[in-house]
């Protein structure tokens, strides 16, 4: 003949008790634990079966525990090969001294050394009277005039980018100060162009004077 089954709330009681008599493993005990504190029947049982079995420790004095460290470091670490504290401390304020100093270099020559200018487009005119250098540093395209002069009082030179098949885009106003905007590098056959507008820029979006100069960008050889 075989046991019948226990019912659920025989089953929570055993597991209970279980856990009280501490023969439960440590997976198993998590467990009880986590359901305690949201399982006010089962914390319950869990009380009930402290109550019973407390007389259990009336024959046993009460005896702190035992400290264990020192001779589980003994055993784990010989003094022959146990590393000494202050050694071990002077090696590791070593590596991380070591670690700063190798990232204060680091930092130090990325500060020290500047980013590197590359030349993108040279707009001129034919005889080179008038010319406009374009390059790229750092993000940014910084065009400067290296030759002639600011257009006349009351107009301003204005700079365009125009990308195959698009309208042109106005990337600022050339003035005696070099123009310097963040834009990436024009990909190799977009066009500059500097078209001559009224002072403030063009009124429409678009160059409304004359082109006087264009570049297709690779071409500044």
């Amino acid at each position: 003949m075989t046991d019948a089954p226990l019912t659920p709330e025989e089953t929570d009681d055993a597991l209970a008790a279980e856990y009280v008599l501490g023969v439960l493993d440590l997976a198993e005990r998590s467990a009880c634990e986590a359901r305690i504190k949201r399982d006010a029947d089962f914390a319950a049982r869990v009380a009930a079966w402290e109550s019973r079995l407390e007389g259990l420790n009336d024959d046993y004095a009460e005896a702190p525990a035992p400290n264990l460290l020192p001779a589980i470091e003994a055993r784990l670490f010989p003094p022959a090969t146990r590393p000494r504290t202050g050694a071990r401390l002077g090696l590791m304020g070593w590596l991380s001294g070591a670690v700063v100093a190798a990232s204060l270099v680091i930092l130090s020559v990325a500060t020290l050394t500047p980013p590197q200018s590359a030349l993108v487009a040279v707009l001129a005119t034919a005889d080179a009277r008038l010319s406009y250098e374009v390059r790229h540093f750092g993000g940014t395209l910084q065009v400067e005039r290296v030759a002639g002069i600011p257009a006349v009082s009351g107009q301003v030179h204005e700079l365009w980018v125009i990308a195959p098949g698009a309208s042109p885009v106005s990337l600022g106003l050339l003035a005696e100060a070099p123009l310097v905007v963040t834009y990436p590098v024009p990909p190799q056959g977009w066009m500059l162009a500097v078209s001559v507008e009224p002072a403030g820029g063009s009124p429409t979006g678009v160059p409304t004077g004359p082109v006087i100069l264009t570049t297709l960008v690779g071409n500044e050889t």
